[in-house]
């Protein structure tokens, strides 16, 4: 055997090692992108629907725009507030280990009616909720989205307020509020802690719509009752007195549906 068949060998040895260590590091390599992209799937199904989420996860520039910290984008949108109309005396009645899964529940019903019309969850803290639609992706009927929800809560958590008249024998309503126009859509926070979330005045009026709703009714402005006429919808609304909003020049046109009334969908007339 001559000298150079033993340098061959080990040669040949290395070069196997290291094809071998390329090979593992790029399974490895692969194995970490899908681990990153299926929590990044199941971050963005905590805030949208599972549809939703993977429409973003398709789109890698709006997928890295909502993830960067310091990116902020203006969108036209619809925001709806839902808030739980009886909530400090269920506290004061209930012992606190049944107040938690009755919130549970509670969010649970709406974030599913949300999802199955495509909303988005921003906020949701002690017994109120946050959600938009068209944001952050675009829907050209997210007036039509944001209502259908907002019935489908009211009837829907009539019959869970039923349910817990029977078990505690306590009362509860909900109340909604809904406004759209611009808002700032962003991660919004500090070094340690951001939030995605949107700001500005529609969701500002949004918010204080829904406080003036009474339990087992939805309030909505103008501009929302706008879309909803170009878009041929009719949701029986009722027109209420003009709303003074604090530090606003001018008041704003507001209109109820109350539970009881029947949304309806139709074509919009066509103009001669």
């Amino acid at each position: 055997m001559s000298v150079q068949e033993p340098l061959k060998a080990h040669i040949e040895a290395l070069l196997r090692a290291s094809a071998l260590r390329r090979k593992s590091a790029a399974a490895q390599l692969e194995a970490e992108i899908r681990r990153r992209e299926e929590v990044l799937r199941e971050t963005f199904r905590r805030y949208v629907s599972p549809r939703v989420a993977d429409k973003i996860l398709e789109d890698v520039q709006l997928r890295d725009a909502l993830l960067a910290t310091t990116a902020h984008a203006r969108a036209h949108a619809v925001v709806l507030f839902a808030d739980l109309r009886g909530f400090t005396s269920m506290s004061e009645q209930l012992d606190p280990r049944h107040v938690v899964p009755l919130l549970n529940e509670y969010f649970s019903l709406l974030t599913e009616i949300t999802f199955r019309h495509e909303g988005t969850v921003f906020h949701m803290a002690g017994d109120c909720l946050m959600l938009g639609f068209g944001v952050p992706l675009e829907q050209a009927d997210s007036a039509g989205r944001a209502v259908q929800a907002a019935r489908e809560m009211l009837t829907s958590f009539a019959e869970l307020s039923r349910s817990w008249k029977q078990r505690y024998q306590v009362k509860a309503g909900l109340g909604i509020g809904i406004n759209e126009g611009e808002v700032v859509a962003g991660n919004i926070g500090s070094s340690a802690y951001m939030n995605y979330t949107i700001i500005g005045d529609a969701v500002n009026i949004a918010a204080r719509l829904c406080q003036r709703a009474r339990a087992g009714e939805m309030l909505f402005s103008s501009t929302l009752k706008q879309s909803l006429d170009a878009q041929g919808i009719d949701v029986g609304a009722t027109a209420l007195p003009p709303l003074q909003l604090r530090g606003r020049s001018q008041p704003i046109d507001i209109f109820c549906v109350p539970r009881q009334s029947r949304v309806q969908l139709h074509a919009a007339p066509i103009a001669a």
